[in-house]
């Protein structure tokens, strides 16, 4: 069975020392954000996630959700409730949401090391409360002043859980497709009408209502993706003075039986003529379901980020422990019938490759956190447009480099233990199991890919780039004349130009033919996250050289970051051969030919 311990160490390294958390959250004017209070939050949800989560990990993946065809109802697993009742008294739904709204008001920073925890506890439970937080944000940013009375403060509070429904059985991503119709009623409300699928907590049994944000077209929408409207449609139906009343006319169909992550429930929903209301304005759905979608986007970038911590942690516990062979170069531990693994090359790449990957990833998150903040609180409205423009270039490239590398992450892992890796008792297959869907739900690696390449870099001419380059050259201006950063720096100011040249090229070429976007996103996000990572690899070092921290702790940055330079930034290479290869090779076999 595998263990979790949160990683405070290195959250609080990353928060203060590198990312300086304290004096930003003060000129934010987050006066009540003290260092003695961030602190006690992290320490309290380390207590709650490692004793009362992370034991629920293993129950959630072997009894999983039970469906009830003839009510349509869904059971969660043992256990399952009366954490989210812990969850809901302690306040946590609420943790970075608006005081008026009955949240604590923190900044939206903080959140992101809590679900980290949650995450790398028990990732299955914190599905349930995931989509809350993205629900809140559209229902503030878009919706009627009634709307915000009625639904946030339950789903701030945690009474309620919130879902975006999007997807139905023949469109996949392409919404315009959809068939889900919003027939208006006399008294303001709509009739929804259609069935979704793969709905996160569509239905369970944790709290009292589960609003629903439904994408459905009105009968004058116009064709394709602009003809989209949103509703707000709970599970019971709310009336405008926020009373709840009668079930509404919505139903789970089923429950999908998935490879993993089975604690967590995935639906398909019917809508039967279910009472909803229109959220912004007709047919500007997509514009209000982004606002969620986002923040989904980077909440499952931070289920990567959990996983492969956990993973990380039991493989370095066993790979301390196991004795096997000895070391190529001489007995390590002589006295012992054998050296434990970790004295192997193998292993030590392994091991390594996990640690540099969660350590930087994590300095990627929490920077996209800190944007939020930046975004919605800065009194420049030029550096809150700027913070908007680059926590939206980095999206994509933390949703897909942070999930795949979970992969990696959790496969490196259960390879450590060798033949028991594949054994359920130890709990590395779960993991592995588990990290292979957070590359496919809230948009497959290729989606976020199209989005980083089209959406982020085309249409917007680079703008995020352009924001992060500079502030990579700024980094490196600073310290240019540190003889004990040059090893870092210089590469890092290299990989940057040869950044900013691919994604000139590819922007050339797609001018002739559109296809090249397509044929470089993918290659394009990866290069982009392992530049991304080299950055705060060279930030880390730099903060713990100048921190107060042992020289155990700063040699251990170091050498981590010298590996990943050598070892894990050189990927970058086959990448930026693939994407110079242009799209010809991807688009002269006509499709028959595939059978041949």
């Amino acid at each position: 069975m595998s263990t979790y311990k949160a990683p405070l160490g290195d959250i609080r390294f990353a928060l203060y020392d590198v990312l300086g958390a304290e004096a930003l959250f003060a000129r934010l004017g987050y006066a009540d954000a003290s260092r003695d209070l961030l602190d006690a939050v992290l320490d309290e949800a380390a207590r709650f996630t490692e004793t009362v989560l992370a034991p629920l990990n293993s129950v959630g993946d072997e009894i999983g959700c039970r469906f009830d065809r003839a009510s349509g109802d869904v059971a969660t697993p043992p256990g399952f409730r009366e954490a989210y009742t812990q969850f809901m008294e302690g306040g946590w739904t609420g943790l970075t949401a608006a005081p008026e709204y009955g949240g604590q008001g923190l900044p939206h920073t903080m959140g992101v090391p809590l679900n980290e925890m949650i995450n790398a506890a028990n990732l299955a439970w914190g599905n349930f409360p995931l989509l809350s937080h993205g629900a809140v944000e559209a229902l503030k940013q878009h919706g009627e002043a009634w709307q915000q009375q009625a639904f946030l403060k339950p789903l701030v509070d945690g009474r309620w859980t919130g879902t975006m429904c999007l997807t139905e059985p023949h469109c996949g991503t392409d919404l315009g497709l959809m068939k889900t119709r919003a027939e208006a009623n006399a008294d303001g409300s709509y009739a929804i009408t259609g069935t979704k699928i793969f709905i996160t907590a569509g239905e369970h049994d944790l709290t009292d209502n589960i609003v629903h944000l439904v994408l459905a077209k009105l009968p004058d929408a116009p064709p394709g993706a602009k003809g989209i409207s949103l509703f707000v449609t709970p599970k019971f139906k709310v009336a405008r003075d926020g009373v709840m009343g009668e079930r509404n006319a919505l139903r789970c169909g089923s429950i999908e039986h998935k490879m993993g992550i089975k604690g967590s429930v995935t639906c398909v929903m019917n809508f039967d003529g279910a009472e909803g209301y229109l959220v912004g304005e007709p047919h500007k759905g997509l514009l209000a379901m982004f606002t969620m979608m986002n923040t989904a986007r980077l909440g499952v970038g931070l289920q990567g980020i959990g996983l492969s911590e956990r993973a990380y942690q039991n493989a370095l516990r066993y790979s301390l422990d196991r004795l096997q062979t000895r070391s190529l170069s001489g007995a390590k531990f002589p006295e012992k019938p054998a050296d434990p693994i970790i004295v192997h090359p193998d292993v030590r790449r392994m091991l390594l490759t996990v640690k540099s990957l969660v350590e930087g990833s994590r300095l990627l998150a929490l920077h996209a956190g800190m944007l939020i903040d930046v975004a919605h609180h800065a009194e420049d409205p030029a550096e809150r447009e700027q913070a908007d423009v680059l926590v939206s270039f980095l999206t994509p490239i933390a949703k897909a480099c942070q999930t795949e590398w979970c992969i990696e992450n959790t496969y490196h892992a259960m390879q450590c233990f060798g033949g028991h890796g594949y054994i359920h008792d130890y709990g590395m297959e779960q993991l592995a199991r588990d990290a292979r869907i957070t590359t496919i739900y809230e948009g497959t690696t290729g989606i976020q890919a199209l989005d980083l390449m089209g959406r982020k870099t085309a249409s917007t001419k680079a703008a995020g780039l352009k924001l992060f380059l500079a502030q990579i050259e700024a980094f490196a201006a600073q310290h240019e004349g540190d003889a004990t950063l040059a090893e870092f720096i210089v590469p890092l100011r290299q990989k940057a130009a040869e950044w900013a040249s691919l994604t000139q090229g590819i922007l050339q070429r797609a001018a002739g033919d559109a296809e090249e976007i397509g044929a470089a996103s993918t290659d394009y996000t990866f290069y982009s996250g392992y530049v991304t990572l080299a950055y705060w690899w060279a930030r880390s070092v730099a903060a713990a050289d100048a921190s107060g921290h042992d020289e155990a702790f700063k040699q251990a940055k170091r050498e981590t970051a010298r590996f990943y330079f050598a070892r894990i930034l050189p990927r970058t290479l086959s990448h930026a051969a693939a994407i110079e290869s242009g799209a010809e090779p991807l688009m002269a076999m006509s499709a028959e030919r595939f059978s041949a």
